[in-house]
């Protein structure tokens, strides 16, 4: 079940992806992850696990708690 702060998750990583301004296969790249999953994490198809998010924070240069605005 998707829930309204797994949304918040994957905008937030979207937005500071965009901010970054990396594509999401430069981030996918960056963290050793797919394209596919970075996607389904942006769009709350997927719960990134914490190593996955310590990775995505490191590549975009903020500490995990950025990640979590809400």
């Amino acid at each position: 079940m998707i829930t309204e702060n797994d949304k918040r998750l994957g905008k937030q990583i979207q937005k500071l992806r965009k901010q970054s301004g990396l594509k999401q296969e430069e981030l996918a790249e960056k963290v050793r992850l797919s394209t596919k999953y970075i996607q389904f994490i942006e769009t709350a198809h997927r719960i990134p696990s914490l190593k996955a998010l310590y990775r995505i924070a490191n590549a975009l240069d903020i500490k995990v708690s950025q990640l979590f605005p809400f």
